[in-house]
């Protein structure tokens, strides 16, 4: 598969879908995820079929008139597109006045690159008007134009797909190394693609950031930023990060708060079990997209040839990424976390559907799977027992082979095969 896309193709994207639904019975649709994952592209093509309004905030002068009088702006519209709304914030409590005056569905799709509903900007201003619906970078599913992956569904009825896409070891650390975001996508080779991440990480750590909160040293946002792509897939550890960066654990917290709005990282939160009394607590790191940590790392497809160790965290980072797009389109709601004991066993993702069905999840960048790289697996599966539908070892290989009672091994390409 080319990883380049022609700047002149509009991708379909699996999430209009979604926002179809929503705004057939809905009154506000909120369209949120990182910055130029998609969102205004997508937003520009629904307004235009469906004959709405589209109105940016990052115009300046559109952005003024929504700031100082956020009741008129929306007084004058009927069904509009409201892109980039965390920019003016006020407009929801707005919104909220005119759907509540006038309820009918589809009344306003809004886009946002911060996560203004999981804030105190908006303490519950939308509850039951809104539905939230995420958009990531591109998967590999809508890079190859394929429908969505069906990967979590099979896997929590304990099915699992023989035939998938093959790939050589040099493709897969194609992929992962260029991620997903479309305008980096766009560029013509590797170094061009890096050069675009290292400024959209750069902008977003001395500018978004500073949107949402003051920020007296911004470097040392960047710098907290850089060493998070270090760490990724890591336990986090505030005191740690705190000391490199020269500013203390609160703070550091609070940072954190601040990029998970921006949907630049996660944190991971660690699988909990009454069965299990010596787990690791700590939350793990993760990025949304692994060509962003790549290029903050100075990655390239030859350092990973020299020093295979460095694909191993990176891989992890992408499944990371595909899981969770794969799980924002499912209709049941997807926990994802991690699994670790005092005695360094793990699981790099358990994933959770209630009432209590699990699958877990491990990343090996090697062809070859040992015995020892099931442990973690084979734990999870004899304390959760019935709740325990499938674990798989992803790796770089091009076989799918069971290796123990519901563990299977399978290479990374099921997860949109």
């Amino acid at each position: 598969m080319d990883i380049k896309l022609m700047t002149s193709q509009l991708l379909s994207r699996h999430a209009a879908n979604l926002v179809d639904l929503a705004l057939s019975d809905t009154r506000v649709v909120a369209l949120v995820g990182p910055r130029q994952s998609g969102k205004t592209t997508l937003a520009k093509a629904i307004a235009k079929r469906e004959g709405l309004e589209f109105l940016t905030l990052d115009d300046n002068q559109t952005r003024a008139f929504a700031n100082s009088d956020p009741t008129g702006f929306i007084r004058r519209l009927d069904r509009a597109v409201i892109d980039e709304i965390q920019r003016a914030p006020d407009l929801v409590l707005a919104i909220k006045q005119t759907v509540d005056e006038d309820q009918r569905f589809g009344r306003f799709l809004i886009t946002g690159s911060a996560d203004l509903f999981g804030s105190s900007v908006t303490p519950d201003s939308l509850a039951g008007r809104v539905e939230t619906i995420e958009l990531l970078p591109l998967s590999q599913s809508e890079l190859a134009q394929s429908g969505p992956s069906q990967f979590l569904d099979n896997a929590f009825e304990g099915l699992i797909t023989r035939q998938t896409p093959k790939l050589a070891t040099s493709n897969l650390a194609e992929i992962v190394l260029a991620g997903g975001y479309p305008e980096a996508l766009a560029r013509a080779n590797a170094k061009r693609r890096s050069d675009w991440l290292l400024s959209y990480a750069q902008s977003l750590a001395l500018r978004d950031v500073g949107e949402l909160a003051l920020i007296t040293k911004p470097d040392q946002m960047l710098a907290l930023v850089n060493n998070l792509a270090v760490r990724a897939s890591q336990l986090l550890n505030l005191s740690a990060l705190g000391s490199t960066i020269g500013v203390d654990a609160k703070s550091i917290e609070r940072w954190l708060g601040l990029l998970e709005r921006l949907f630049l990282i996660t944190r991971v939160p660690a699988w909990h079990s009454n069965a299990l009394k010596r787990l690791v607590r700590a939350p793990k790191v993760q990025f949304f997209d692994s060509g962003l940590v790549a290029a903050l790392q100075n990655f390239d497809h030859a350092k990973l040839e020299r020093d295979r160790q460095l694909f191993g965290p990176l891989l992890e980072t992408f499944v990371f990424g595909e899981l969770r797009k794969a799980a924002s389109l499912t209709a049941r709601h997807t926990s994802i976390s991690h699994y670790r004991d005092k005695d360094q066993v793990e699981v790099d993702f358990v994933l959770e559907r209630s009432p209590g069905h699990l699958i877990g999840i491990e990343v090996k960048a090697s062809a070859t799977i040992r015995p020892a790289d099931i442990r973690g697996l084979t734990k999870l599966r004899d304390t959760a027992q019935n709740q325990f539908k499938l674990g798989i070892v992803l790796h770089d290989g091009d076989y799918v082979q069971e290796v123990s009672e519901r563990i299977f091994t399978a290479p990374v390409s099921i997860l949109w095969s």
